[in-house]
């Protein structure tokens, strides 16, 4: 669903290394999607001082030292839900129906928070929009 393409900012060759990591996947025939959403990530950043990507759309992170990641990790989410046509939502459902059942079936439920006063659950889920649609005509509360 995506390419993520992580540099080592400081190697000498690190141009050329780029062009060639291209050359490559553009010579396995890839659906130009794939292409055209790649994540590009230039590591090591630490190494340089101050250092700022001047290509576009780069992500500059730091492995080592956890610079940049919380960044990192968002876009590859973002780009993930869009390649697979998904959305994270978070939905208030009773405890006492099917409806955390069923998300259970035919989602991704990330976290769950229940509130004991009312019997409801507040659900966090990765979802379809198809399956969400279904979801709303099940359970239209």
């Amino acid at each position: 669903d995506l390419i993520v393409h992580v540099r080592d900012i400081t190697h000498p060759e690190t141009t050329l290394q780029k062009a060639t990591v291209l050359s490559v996947l553009k010579n396995l025939n890839l659906p130009s999607h794939l292409l055209d959403s790649m994540v590009e990530v230039h590591n090591k950043v630490d190494l340089i001082e101050r250092y700022k990507p001047t290509e576009e759309n780069a992500l500059a992170i730091s492995a080592l030292h956890g610079h940049g990641l919380e960044e990192l990790k968002e876009e590859i989410e973002k780009k993930i839900l869009t390649a697979t046509g998904k959305k994270i939502l978070t939905v208030k459902v009773n405890l006492e129906g099917p409806q955390l059942s069923w998300l259970y079936k035919e989602a991704t439920v990330q976290e769950v928070e229940v509130m004991p006063e009312d019997g409801t659950a507040r659900v966090k889920v990765i979802i379809g929009n198809s399956a969400f649609g279904r979801y709303k005509n099940l359970f239209p509360n």
